[in-house]
């Protein structure tokens, strides 16, 4: 898909979504064709002309103002993550995008010496598709026990938290309120997408995620997006139980390592759920026999689609 498409789809999306009485524009009661504001309202709104606005939304238009973008932003009513995502897709837009495969990413020195003194706290690096680059033992141990804790090292095999929070079974049911956390991981997914337009492997993770998870398209098309930084999710550990844990996502992307990130999962002082961290790590340490990882563990296959 093209950026002038992707830049039309979502504008469209996003205009569909807006209900005339939620920002005041009246319909006298009239029945509507279309779903939310009609492209002239919108325009009114954004002041700029019908005409125009046709052209951006149909991709004819292509050398829009951050001033018109700004201004098509606030008719949308886009929180600020969205609107910097739409300026991403006008530049996309703008002018033809190479598609290439990048070279397999590597954990920035930095962010591997962060990993290290974060041990007693559950953390893992992904990259800019959400691959796994390196996780600390605590980490491997909440997020994805039943998966071999050396993968991470081998790029052709590494796990992918989108990957596994669609199409694993054990990762699904990991999370009490999976629809949430599905939700974040796709806007963060359309978020990305938006960022680095010719990344071919980004774009077939999407296309993988579409046509085998019918929950990931149809979230992929409702366009939001959303910066994954700071969310509390109830887990359910199958060898430790329940436990809720808030998921902080810290951004290493101006080290040499862009759009890698560092999630670590905390817990409140004296709750239950420390204390279950505090066990996981117990049964984590190497040469227990209750190791997690193996598949007598978790009793459950580990398909990680």
């Amino acid at each position: 898909m093209n950026g002038k498409v992707r830049l039309g789809d979502f504008l469209r999306t996003r205009r569909s979504q807006l209900l005339p009485e939620e920002i005041g524009v009246p319909t006298y009661g009239e029945r509507r064709r279309v779903p939310g504001l009609r492209r002239e309202e919108l325009a009114l709104l954004a002041g700029v002309s019908v005409s125009y606005y046709t052209r951006l939304e149909q991709g004819q238009s292509l050398n829009a103002s951050p001033q018109v973008l700004d201004a098509v932003a606030r008719a949308l009513r886009l929180e600020e993550t969205e609107r910097l995502h739409l300026h991403d897709l006008a530049r996309s837009a703008a002018g033809p995008v190479r598609g290439r495969r990048p070279a397999p990413e590597r954990v920035a020195q930095a962010t591997g010496q962060l990993l290290e003194v974060l041990d007693h706290v559950p953390a893992i690096v992904t990259g800019r598709r959400s691959d796994v680059l390196a996780w600390n033992p605590l980490g491997h141990a909440l997020f994805a026990g039943h998966l071999d804790p050396d993968a991470a090292e081998r790029p052709a095999e590494r796990p992918n938290m989108a990957r596994l929070v669609f199409l694993d079974a054990h990762t699904r049911d990991l999370y009490a309120d999976w629809p949430a956390k599905a939700r974040a991981v796709v806007g963060n997914l359309r978020l990305v997408a938006g960022q680095y337009p010719d990344d071919t492997a980004l774009h077939a993770l999407v296309g993988e995620l579409s046509s085998q998870s019918p929950g990931f398209a149809s979230m992929w098309a409702d366009h939001r997006v959303k910066a994954c930084a700071v969310a509390t999710y109830e887990m359910r550990h199958p060898l430790v139980g329940p436990l809720t844990v808030t998921q902080q996502t810290l951004s290493q992307g101006q080290g040499p390592g862009p759009g890698q990130n560092i999630v670590v999962a905390t817990t409140a002082a004296d709750s239950p759920a420390r204390t279950a961290l505090a066990l996981l790590a117990q049964i984590g340490r190497p040469g227990d026999p209750a190791r997690p990882g193996t598949l007598a563990d978790t009793g459950r296959p580990a398909t990680t689609g």
